[in-house]
């Protein structure tokens, strides 16, 4: 079964302002997916729609098979969101907060109050449980709100750049933590920002870009597609002037640092071994951004100039 299907997918809002055309998407269920694309690419108008937040203006939705017009109520009872914004009340407790919550979906507070006890506990909360959330830091709050949108158990967790603002250590954990919600059945779309996050979380992504999906691939499939990947090296010995790679363009940073283009048709055993015979030695090496940033910025300026 699919976790959610979309088909033909369109909103206008007021002032003739088009924020997705015609957009159709599947995600299986069991799938880590990602929804990506910049500022205004319509990420957020399509959670809103999903979420009953916002109106389509046409198209056809479902979520594990019910459809958000038929079929609302069912619908949402499959889905936990974790927006943006923090949109709790900050006078409450975390426990009321999660209670609160499984109220809306008439769980009961005996099962509201286990649920909480659980997810607070392995979101690493579970000692603030009984002070007010506006105690909380803002990578604390974000893990809350992972914990309410929780609480009924929903086979679809929808993520809406869930470690915006966090720490590198806490996106980490977030990370392991979503990793293992996966592993036990339950479906995940994520939109992000942090391009790295999605390649090391997903296994399928669409980009939407001006309402509507320029790709929509398996995430190993789009990183293959990538013509050139541009590596930071770490020289063992410093060096006064750029050395020449023949078939690598290369780029001094600084006397210890350089920048080096690896095309699809070369190897890092090729790019070693020219450093090998110069003599070169490298203890580190890494990416200069993540390969599916590379790539995203390609198919974005690849779109713009078709336009």
């Amino acid at each position: 079964m699919h976790a959610l299907l979309i088909e033909n997918l369109s909103k206008t809002y007021a002032g003739h302002l088009t924020a997705l055309k015609n957009v159709s998407l599947t995600v299986e269920q069991g799938d880590f997916f990602a929804l990506l694309g910049p500022n205004g690419a319509g990420k957020s108008t399509t959670i809103g729609i999903l979420c009953s937040l916002v109106n389509k203006t046409r198209g056809h939705v479902e979520i594990f098979g019910h459809d958000i017009d038929l079929a609302p109520e069912d619908a949402k009872s499959c889905i936990g969101v974790v927006p943006q914004e923090f949109n709790f009340n900050p006078f409450e407790t975390l426990q009321q907060i999660i209670v609160n919550q499984a109220g809306y979906y008439g769980i009961p507070r005996k099962i509201a109050l286990e649920r909480g006890e659980y997810y607070l506990e392995k979101l690493g909360i579970h000692g603030k449980r009984h002070h007010m959330a506006l105690r909380l830091s803002g990578g604390m709050k974000r893990r809350l709100m992972i914990a309410r949108a929780l609480v009924n158990e929903p086979p679809l967790l929808i993520l809406d750049e869930p470690t915006a603002g966090v720490d590198i250590e806490l996106r980490h954990d977030l990370w392991q933590f979503l990793t293992e919600l996966n592993e036990k059945g339950i479906t995940i779309i994520l939109t992000t920002h942090y391009l790295e996050e999605a390649e090391h979380l997903c296994r399928r992504v669409a980009i939407i870009d001006h309402g509507e999906i320029i790709e929509n691939a398996q995430m190993k499939s789009l990183i293959h597609r990538l013509h050139v990947q541009t590596l930071v090296l770490d020289l063992a010995q410093p060096v006064d002037t750029a050395p020449i790679l023949t078939d690598f363009p290369v780029r001094l940073i600084d006397n210890s640092t350089l920048e080096v283009e690896l095309h699809s048709h070369q190897t890092l055993n090729d790019l070693f071994a020219v450093l090998d015979s110069l003599g070169l030695g490298i203890t580190g090496m890494r990416n200069r951004t993540g390969r599916l940033e590379e790539l995203f910025v390609h198919l974005t300026s690849k779109k713009k100039a078709s336009q």
